[in-house]
């Protein structure tokens, strides 16, 4: 294969594996070079602007993770929304064309279907049949949060909220106190342990 350079990628079309889709459903197609920020700048525009009530993301191969990524930040955006998500392979055909052909020979191509993973995510602000596969219910939404300097928190996940830093000194006594819980079980406190067993 060191004498083929790929010239050509196509993938299979398949239909969206949703049931009852409406006909003008908008579907981001992510692809691995797509820029995150101007997906999201799309389908938020469709979600927000033009009122749409569902829209589909769906990624193969190396995209699925940043399928992904923009469905977290949509959800994390706008809030109450339903998801389903549908993981399948989808096939690419790769074109490659001989580099080294023979002398006075036709050039020689080689196509390979390449089976990859594929997921597409619906997102809908309509409730969705929670008993079909793939279904997440909504996340609760409170709106963007305010820190403690006015700063937006709500693109943080609700497990990893800002919260403001003790004061430097409070923090030092709280290690302070387990590192001396730690050692209380020890003894008398006053002689000191060394590792290889010299006092």
């Amino acid at each position: 294969m060191e004498n083929f350079r790929k010239v050509r990628t196509s993938e299979e079309e398949s239909p969206l594996p949703f049931p009852d889709l409406p006909p003008d459903v908008v579907e981001m197609k992510v692809k691995e070079g797509s820029k995150i920020r101007n997906l999201m700048n799309f389908a938020m525009a469709q979600m927000e602007l033009k009122g749409r009530r569902q829209i589909v993301f769906s990624g193969c191969g190396r995209a699925v993770t940043k399928t992904i990524t923009c469905v977290e930040i949509m959800k994390r955006k706008l809030g109450g929304l339903h998801q389903v998500t549908k993981v399948r392979y989808k096939t690419l055909l790769e074109v490659w064309e001989n580099q080294d052909p023979l002398p006075g020979g036709p050039a020689q191509n080689l196509t390979v279907h390449k089976n990859v993973p594929s997921i597409c995510i619906l997102l809908s602000r309509d409730p969705l049949d929670p008993n079909q596969t793939g279904y997440q219910p909504p996340e609760p939404w409170h709106g963007p949060q305010l820190g403690d300097a006015g700063e937006d928190t709500s693109s943080s996940s609700s497990k990893g909220l800002k919260r403001s830093l003790p004061p430097p000194g409070e923090e030092l006594l709280t290690k302070k106190l387990q590192v001396q819980v730690a050692e209380s079980p020890r003894g008398s406190g006053t002689t000191d342990h060394q590792p290889d067993g010299r006092h």
